[in-house]
């Protein structure tokens, strides 16, 4: 019976359900696996504000007994003594409690910006092919530096900013309500409560001028990446001009966005600076009008006065710190929409460590599709003896490399099943998987780093004389030695500045040293002239003389060796068999080797080569 499942695909994350409230609790948990410094830090914070509450108090009392009438001098000199002591140590309790509370919270930032960074990173890895196929890499990267750069942000000008300031705003409130006219603590809460009203209504009008922004700004930094790594490409069509219009033409829509946000930013200022204004004028009027009719003194009107600066610098500031904090917001919830991506291929809870006990490789009836309405293989059926080469050969777009695909599980088949040994590959964990198979891809690329690194990725912590083996292996150490930097001679981008035999060779290299079970060749020498084919062909025989490997193969000429050979066409196996078997069988694949001879002749009758003659003489003979 046929093992069938569904076709899955990955399930994007709804941005409509993610808000900022959501986008907070998603937060929440990685500063609370700090309490004690989270409290410890709250703690300084209420410590900081009562201290600089206290000194307009100081300040108050100085003024009074400054500007009484007293008969005893001394007495006069003696009390403002103390009370700029006072004065004194509450200016420095301020600053020290501050800087204590950044110092106690300082680790509980990072580390939160750290552990969700690597969290982000972490999950796009487990994401399937689909998704980062689907995916623009410049966008994204663009995503997660501004998230979390926005974490850092938003953290900082809660604690730092907001809440202080909402602490103080509550000392001064209580205050002016217990020792004065109910006038001044009514101005003073009328202010804050239209202060903040028209803050956030106009901010939260902004706020989608700022993710139009990060969108255009996103758009045009993909196109600019996309150009940049397609660098040849665009020389050889002589676009420079048209790359440079394109990325243009996304710079003048982030430019009038950006527009738009200052004008109204512009907006916002004005009408904040008015509200406060006005504030504190009728609030230094009421003063006044208190201390001439007798029921207030200097020392009132300095100390109310005094509330009043101190609350409006941080109340100017707290209009920049909700921009800044609803901007942080928004850069994070991109952040969190890619934590929100669901795995297409995940781990079962039971699945086990891969053991490998000569490697047999079976597809039993395999369906699959990358799309629900384009199906790739049809009932895929073949097994890949322990220690044995199969081969598999076939037309462009007949499905040859997807079943290197699906052998490392970067998907799932639609029906049937693949197995190692017996073992389902659904039923083990991705990683012993992974670490079982090595691949010599046809279109290699390589970081952006040393050859020596490119090579020892495939098993990181090796030695350099493993590596130097390897690349020996490879028939690659003569030409790495004839470089100036050797093995520490930098790759470029996408290993730009190697040829294309030579990054194949790293690439060989590097699948030596992982040492893998199961091999695969992806049509891996089709970069490398014939001279280096012939070498590499002989030593990539030995190394697959121990291991079970599949080579998807375009020149037949590499395979006649193999133990089967499966000719696919258009996602079914229509021949199988030896090479001989199949040239008897005046097929599909008979064809194909036809064809290829008539090619290679035709190249030897062109190059001159001193087999010519017999060529031609075969050829008439036929």
């Amino acid at each position: 019976m046929r093992h069938r499942s569904a076709a899955i695909t990955e399930a994007p994350a709804n941005q409509a359900t993610r808000n900022d409230w959501t986008t907070l609790k998603t937060l929440l948990p990685y500063l609370w696996a700090y309490k004690w410094r989270v409290s410890l830090a709250l703690l300084f914070l209420v410590g900081a504000k009562l201290a600089n509450v206290g000194v307009p108090l100081v300040m108050k009392s100085l003024v009074d007994h400054l500007s009484a009438k007293s008969s005893n001098p001394q007495v006069l000199l003696a009390l403002p003594v103390g009370i700029l002591f006072v004065y004194g140590l509450l200016r420095l309790s301020t600053t020290l409690f501050t800087e204590l509370r950044e110092f106690v919270f300082a680790r509980v930032t990072q580390r939160a910006v750290r552990t969700i960074a690597l969290k982000v990173f972490r999950h796009l890895h487990s994401l399937s092919l689909r998704f980062h196929l689907n995916r623009q890499t410049g966008g994204m990267s663009r995503d997660i530096e501004r998230g979390t750069r926005g974490i850092s942000s938003l953290v900082s000008y809660t604690l730092f900013s907001i809440l202080p300031t909402l602490v103080e705003i509550t000392l001064v409130i209580g205050y002016l309500m217990l020792h004065y006219d109910i006038w001044f603590s009514l101005i003073t809460i009328t202010a804050l409560v239209t202060y903040i009203s028209f803050t956030v209504i106009v901010t939260e009008w902004r706020t989608h001028f700022r993710r139009t922004m990060n969108e255009l700004d996103s758009k045009a930094n993909t196109r600019a990446i996309d150009s940049l790594i397609n660098y040849e490409t665009v020389k050889y069509f002589s676009n420079e001009d048209y790359e440079a219009h394109r990325y243009d033409d996304g710079l003048q829509r982030y430019e009038a966005a950006a527009v738009r946000s200052q004008s109204s930013l512009s907006m916002l200022n004005t009408g904040q600076s008015m509200i406060i204004a006005t504030a504190i004028t009728l609030i230094v009027w009421r003063a006044t009008q208190g201390v001439i009719d007798g029921t207030m003194t200097l020392g009132d009107l300095v100390l109310v006065n005094a509330f009043m600066i101190q609350l409006y610098v941080p109340l100017n500031f707290l209009g920049v710190i909700y921009r800044e904090i609803k901007q942080s917001l928004a850069d994070m919830e991109r952040l969190f929409v890619l934590l929100d991506q669901h795995r297409e291929i995940a781990d079962a809870p039971s699945a086990k460590a891969l053991v490998t006990k000569g490697a047999q490789v079976s597809f039993s009836h395999v369906d699959f599709s990358y799309e629900n309405n384009r199906q790739i293989l049809f009932d895929v059926d073949f097994t890949i003896a322990a220690g044995t080469t199969t081969a598999v050969v076939g037309h462009s777009g007949s499905g040859k490399s997807t079943l290197s695909r699906l052998l490392y599980r970067f998907y799932d088949v639609n029906a049937g099943h693949i197995a190692i040994d017996g073992q389902e590959l659904r039923d083990i964990s991705q990683a012993s998987l992974r670490n079982a198979i090595g691949i010599v891809p046809q279109d290699t690329v390589l970081f952006n780093d040393t050859i020596e690194y490119n090579i020892a990725y495939g098993k990181p912590g090796a030695s350099r004389e493993e590596v130097i083996a390897a690349a020996r292996s490879a028939y690659i150490h003569d030409f790495i030695e004839t470089l100036p930097d050797g093995y520490a001679t930098m790759v470029g981008e996408r290993g730009l500045k190697l040829s294309g035999g030579e990054k194949q060779r790293v690439a060989i290299a590097r699948t030596l040293l992982k040492n893998p079970a199961i091999l695969i060749f992806d049509e891996a020498t089709s970069a490398l002239d014939s001279k280096a084919e012939q070498a590499i062909q002989a030593q990539l025989k030995e190394i697959a003389r121990e291991r079970t490997t599949l080579v998807i193969a375009h020149r037949l000429s590499t395979i006649v060796d193999a133990a089967q050979i499966l000719v696919l066409d258009h996602g079914r196996i229509v021949e199988r068999g030896t090479h001989n078997e199949l040239i008897a069988m005046h097929g599909a694949y008979e064809q194909m080797w036809a064809r290829q001879q008539a090619r290679t002749e035709d190249s030897a009758f062109s190059s001159g080569s001193p087999s010519t003659p017999q060529v031609l003489n075969t050829r008439a003979a036929m």
